[in-house]
């Protein structure tokens, strides 16, 4: 699976992010995060943001690195494959390029600068509390690899993510990444999720670069009550970050 390193501003675009869902003390937890400089231009924003990946077990400062080789690495490919993909938003290769390679090295210096901010864990278990964030950002993993990952892990996965945010859940996207079409469990999981309190809505976003590939789930998750988790399984009591401004429940 692609670890890839996406901007602020195309975090934005993606999730349909406003002014008011970025406010200062906001919680929001990336996931995964990869190499993203999301969370770093969060932090210098005043935003309380938390990336968690799999990667950060093995790979920490070193991954930007390894993500700006691989993203120098394919400029060429996208040269060549330019005509497959909608360029509205990034422009052109070389820009989308350069956006990759300074989101990379911005991810590399924050994750040095602030390594509490950078949290080791993959889904379907994540290791936090509760309603720990007010908003869950996660990209291009569930439904992007709707062809390798089942449907009891993309369930899984999504319960998982509405345990752990007090508000919302924002995925994208919602198409399988090699085929170009919608997740086909994608309603199917909706109605599931229903059925527990978490009701949910499909809307078009104002950013594509695979055709067609313009729609975000979004998961209100304020109704859900999760079953307690016990065992090897169970999120620790205590979040791996240090809170700034946690409010009592």
């Amino acid at each position: 699976m692609l670890v890839s390193a996406r901007s602020f501003d195309e975090y934005r675009a993606m999730f349909a992010l406003t002014d008011g869902d970025l406010a200062p003390g906001r919680r929001i937890l990336d996931c995964p995060g990869g190499a993203a400089a999301f969370t770093a231009e969060a932090g210098r924003r005043g935003i309380d943001a938390v990336a968690v990946d799999r990667e950060y077990a093995h790979h920490r400062e070193d991954l930007g690195v390894l993500v700006e080789r691989e993203t120098r690495h394919k400029r060429d490919q996208l040269v060549r494959e330019a005509s497959d993909f909608v360029w509205t938003w990034h422009g052109d290769p070389d820009r989308l390029t350069g956006l990759r390679i300074d989101s990379a090295r911005d991810f590399r210096a924050d994750i040095a600068a602030r390594p509490d901010r950078y949290v080791a864990g993959s889904l379907p278990e994540l290791p936090f509390a509760d309603d720990s964030f007010d908003l869950v950002l996660s990209s291009h993993l569930l439904f992007s690899y709707g062809n390798r990952l089942d449907a009891d892990f993309h369930l899984a996965a999504l319960l998982e993510l509405a345990r752990i945010a007090r508000g919302e859940v924002r995925l994208f996207p919602v198409m399988v990444y090699d085929t170009g079409v919608r997740y086909g469990e994608l309603d199917g999981l909706r109605r599931h999720l229903d059925t527990l309190g978490i009701t949910s809505r499909v809307e078009r976003v104002e950013y594509e670069f695979q055709p067609g590939d313009n729609e975000l789930l979004v998961l209100s998750c304020a109704g859900y009550r999760p079953l307690a988790r016990t065992g090897a399984g169970a999120p620790s009591a205590a979040d791996p970050v240090r809170w700034r401004h946690r409010e009592k429940s």
